[in-house]
Parts: C-alpha cells; structure tokens; sequence
C-alpha cells in the first residue's frame, strides 16, 4: 500500500474515533476553499492538539503567527476560559477577510484581535504597545521569517511560555544542508537559533499524515 494512502485512512480514523464532526470548522474550511486560499490548514488532529497543549497549559493569551482562514484560530480561541484572549496576525487581506467570517460564524470573534499586515511590523507595533506576555504562541507563516519570528516569540515570552513552530521537517529536506529553498533555510536556521537560545528547551516531532510528511517543534520558556 502506498505510504501517503496509509497516512490519509489513519488521519480519518483518527479523526472519526476522537473528533467529533463540527458543522462549523467544517463550513470553515469550505469558506476557505471557496474562497480560494491555499490549502494550509492544520488537520482536525492537529487542531485538537492545540486545543490540548492550551488546555494543558491553562493558557489564557495566546500568540498566531499565521492566520490564514481561521480555522486554526478557532480550534484554539475554543480552549480558552472566558476571558481568555487570542492575537492573531495575517499579512493577507483576503485572508484575514475570510478568516473574520469564520471567527463570526464560530461566535468566537469576541476572544481574537485580527491583526492585518506583515507579521514582523505586526510584532514591532505590538512592542511599542507594551503587549503583556503570552502563555502559548504558535508559529505558522512563512517560513523564511522563522528565524525572525522566534525572536519575537522570545520577547512576548515569560518562564512557562510554549513556544509551537508548525512545518518544521519539509518532507525531511531539513535534515539536507544543501537544500537552498529559502523555507527549507529558514526552518534551518530555525533550528539553529533554538539549539543556541539558552531561554528555552525544545524538541521536534516528525509527524504524517493526510497532509504528508511534516513535523512541528514545540519548547518551553525557561
């Protein structure tokens, strides 16, 4: 049997067995698709698994970097007490568009501040506000900009802190040193940066599945 099959049937058992079907994150991701945006979106597993690690965490502020349609963004505003809070950042208008609708349609828009613009004036904007620090951030937009992005993630960071990259492995070209795609050199670089931060401790997973074959880093703050 081809491999990629066997990924996709153990995504839907999985699926089936503990993810309950969610007409809502499902109309989300049929906004998306008819809306046209790419088909990045984390996996109702994965998205489950957020929601888990904010659980574990008792997060009630949470950082996205990457906010594409908002699906992600849902599965982890839904964690959240009452009063928690979310930011998420999309350099796409069209995208953060879609991803309003879908944050009304879950009736979770009232925990999330939309931000619209390129992440890394996003994030200078967010320090010359005095931003309080996050419990979780969850890293997920363009990769070249990893690097960058986990600096931020640092500054926004208090002891405790959960630090997520998503993508990390890139169908395990980034384990080749001679790959020269720029997202696969910056996940790299990604990775040297967390081997040289003394702040945080960090591991990586290889993951599979209907998406192909990945892998998300996940640290804690020191």
């Amino acid at each position: 049997m081809n491999p990629s099959n066997t990924w996709n049937q153990v995504d839907q058992y999985i699926k089936k067995q503990l993810i309950p079907y969610d007409p809502i994150l499902e109309e989300a991701l049929a906004n998306n698709h008819n809306a046209e945006l790419p088909p990045y979106d984390v996996t109702p597993s994965q998205g489950k698994l957020l929601q888990l690690f904010i659980q574990m965490q008792g997060a009630k502020r949470v950082l996205e970097i990457g906010t594409l349609g908002g699906y992600s963004t849902i599965w982890m505003a839904r964690a959240l007490p009452s009063d928690g809070r979310i930011v998420t950042i999309e350099v796409d208008p069209h995208h953060a568009e879609v991803a309003r609708t879908n944050l009304s349609l879950a009736q979770i828009d009232h925990k999330v501040e939309l931000r619209v613009g390129d992440a890394l004036d996003q994030l200078t904007r967010m320090d010359e506000e005095q931003a309080a620090p996050f419990d979780l951030i969850f890293i997920d937009a363009d990769k070249p900009n990893n690097p960058h992005y986990l600096k931020w993630a640092l500054r926004f960071s208090r002891p405790g802190t959960v630090i997520i990259g998503d993508n990390v492995v890139r169908d395990g070209e980034v384990a080749n040193e001679n790959n020269e795609d720029p997202r696969v050199i910056g996940v790299r670089e990604f990775f040297d940066r967390l081997a040289e931060e003394p702040r945080i401790t960090a591991t990586a997973i290889q993951t599979v599945g209907s998406k192909g074959y990945d892998g998300f880093v996940i640290g804690i703050v020191r």
